[in-house]
């Protein structure tokens, strides 16, 4: 009985593989599917320690996830090749603004991400699951991204949360996911926010997916992620008139970085 099982499940594992093999889409669907199980599965096995470790809601929990996922490249052939974490060590609060093209982005945050940083994550994500359990945990702050009003809001308390914890915040400024191998435009929330608590913002870049991992193409293999953390730029004496400035600043530098990182040179010549 039990050879019997053994066998069939032989069958099922070498069935599996040959469908990928031939199949780009049933690659892409069992690979993504396996991502979104090991996130269940690996939230779920997170909050109780999260609890028993920390007793609650806060960022320390942060330590706790970051050591979980990391360990999650190693089941998709992911490396990732980072450069600058020094520019983390700045003392007292900052912004931290990264380009978002996936789901797969929590991979390539928690491989960079510091201690004491929080994230600001859209509302829909607390309702998540166990998944949207343990992120609560470690600090996430949410924001409804249709209420302009409530967004300001939040923002305005992530502002006194940054003075009081002492944290860092991080912010995906083109707010919502992109993967075509190019920045959106940025909104200026971000910036408001760094320029009314005077701290500095931090720009992290991860080069362009698109080489391994394109939904609209189902593609989705094993690759080299690089991630370059860059210089703060300061923002003391800055006001709120100079956020647009700041904010194009802060875009132009981002977008020629991750041409750079992503080979396409001739696009960072152009978009200096």
């Amino acid at each position: 009985m039990e050879l019997g099982w053994l066998l069939w499940g032989a069958a099922v594992l070498l069935l599996l593989h040959v469908l990928m093999e031939l199949s780009p889409a049933v690659n892409f669907v069992l690979r993504i599917g396996f991502y979104y199980l090991l996130c269940i599965v690996g939230s779920a096995l997170t909050v109780p320690v999260c609890l028993l470790v920390n007793g609650g809601r806060t960022v320390k929990n942060m330590r706790i996830i970051r050591t979980v996922v990391r360990t999650f490249k190693y089941f998709f052939g992911l490396r990732f090749e980072v450069e600058g974490l020094e520019h983390f060590k700045v003392e007292g609060p900052a912004i931290i603004v990264s380009n978002h093209q996936s789901t797969l982005d929590m991979m390539g945050l928690m491989e960079v991400l510091p201690d004491d940083c929080v994230q600001v994550g859209k509302k829909e994500l607390m309702y998540a699951g166990t998944v949207g359990l343990v992120i609560y945990l470690g600090g996430v702050i949410f924001i409804n991204r249709k209420s302009t009003t409530s967004a300001k809001m939040v923002m305005a308390e992530v502002a006194k949360t940054m003075a009081t914890d002492n944290v860092k915040v991080w912010v995906y400024p083109e707010g919502t996911r992109n993967c075509t191998g190019d920045l959106l435009p940025f909104k200026k929330g971000a910036f408001h926010l760094a320029v009314q608590a005077q701290v500095p913002v931090i720009p992290v870049v991860y080069s362009s997916f698109t080489a391994f991992y394109n939904p609209k193409t189902n593609l989705f293999t094993s690759g080299k992620i690089k991630v370059k953390v860059l210089p703060p730029i300061e923002t003391k004496g800055l006001t709120s008139d100079d956020v647009s400035d700041l904010t194009e600043r802060c875009f132009r530098t981002m977008r020629e970085t991750l041409f750079m990182l992503s080979g396409s040179p001739s696009k960072a010549k152009d978009s200096s």
